[in-house]
Order: C-alpha cells, then structure tokens, then sequence
C-alpha cells in the first residue's frame, strides 16, 4: 500500500473508531499461530475488542461457521453489527475493512484474504505480496474483490 493509501486509512479509522469501539470480534485461532496473535493485535489497536479462542481443530471450526474452503486462512473471527447481523472475518482482512463492513452492512456474509500474503496485518515480514479482500456469500460461495493492497 502506498503511503498516501495507508495515511487515508489511518484517517478513516479515526472517522470508523466509534464502530469499532462498539464492535467485538470472536477470534479463534491456532493457540501456537503467532501471525494470528498478531493480527488480533492489529484490530485491537484500531479499537476492536478482540476475544481470542485457541482452537486446535481450526478445519472444525471454519466448517462450523460456514467458511468456504477455497476462501480459507489461518484464523477465524465474527463479528456482530449493531443490527445483530453477524459476519465472518477469514485471515488477514485489514481493520480499515472490518471498519467499512460495520458501516455499509453489505449483503454479505464476509470478508476473507485467502492464504498468508505477507505485508497483511499480522504477516509484516518486510515483503509486500499484492492481495485482494474478498467479500463473500456462504450460501452459493459467491465472493467479490472489496479491496486490493498494496
């Protein structure tokens, strides 16, 4: 992401903070994943409460929340609006997604970043992969790029 994109996310967060604030993600997650703890870290520090779960059987819990295999990652979150409509949250979706998810309420039923891209939150590791976040449908597994980064 170019400086001039990460300065105006930073600024939409400061618009988006009450929603996060107000939001609090179920996170669960491998308990030895450490680029999950610190995505967990990310959300926190743009102001979501995140509740961490170790889950060891993580297949087990994606199947029971619905997440479409080809959309998988490491961890898991949801994430319920003010509405009471809950969303899943799959991999390293930037907070500055989650934040726009909460104000839009699209039609969806998540955001996903398939794999590991490093340069995400939580895979800082000094490459930057190019990667898109995906807002998708569980039902008929439908999903549409939301956003692209770098």
């Amino acid at each position: 992401m170019t400086r001039l994109s990460r300065a105006l996310g930073a600024a939409l967060m400061g618009v988006f903070s009450p929603l996060a604030l107000a939001a609090g993600l179920d996170m669960h997650k491998d308990p030895h994943c450490g680029c999950c703890s610190a995505w967990a870290e990310h959300m926190r520090e743009a102001g979501f409460e995140v509740r961490l779960h170790d889950s060891p059987d993580m297949a087990s819990v994606k199947q029971r929340l619905g997440v479409p295999q080809a959309l998988a990652s490491c961890h898991t979150a949801t994430l319920t609006n003010d509405a009471g409509r809950r969303y899943l949250i799959e991999g390293h979706v930037p907070a500055e997604q989650v934040a726009w998810l909460l104000e839009a309420s699209p039609d969806i039923d998540g955001l996903a970043v398939p794999g590991m891209p490093h340069g995400s939150p939580g895979m800082e590791t000094g490459r930057l992969d190019d990667y898109a976040v995906l807002g998708f449908t569980v039902d008929d597994a439908r999903a549409m790029v939301v956003a692209r980064y770098p």
